[in-house]
């Protein structure tokens, strides 16, 4: 099975709250199962449940994309997008405490 190019995968937005299989997350992002359980020992991901039948939220689809641009665009490796990733969420989480806190 071919994989498919993340950037051109099309559908709903999908929020936190919303939950998606093995599966459906791979389809979404293009990938395997294989570089999903990768991507979930490294810490990128985390599946909602564990057991089995793993779950993921709509967010995962950002930070697996994420992942492969930079792996692809910088050549980083997973260890490195991990790491990105985890600064680029802190960057976020400063500018929206900072964007609370310029306002009147």
């Amino acid at each position: 099975m071919a994989a498919m190019n993340p950037e051109e995968t099309t559908g709903p937005i999908l929020g936190e709250e919303s939950e998606l299989t093995l599966g459906e997350l791979c389809r979404a992002c293009g990938t395997s199962a294989e570089e999903v359980t990768a991507l979930v020992e490294e810490g990128i991901i985390e599946p909602l449940r564990s057991g089995t039948r793993w779950r993921f939220s709509g967010v995962c689809i950002r930070r697996v994309r994420k992942v492969y641009s930079l792996r692809r665009d910088l050549g980083v490796n997973l260890a490195g997008a991990a790491l990105a990733i985890e600064l680029l969420d802190e960057i976020e989480r400063l500018q929206a405490r900072l964007a609370r806190l310029e306002r009147p």
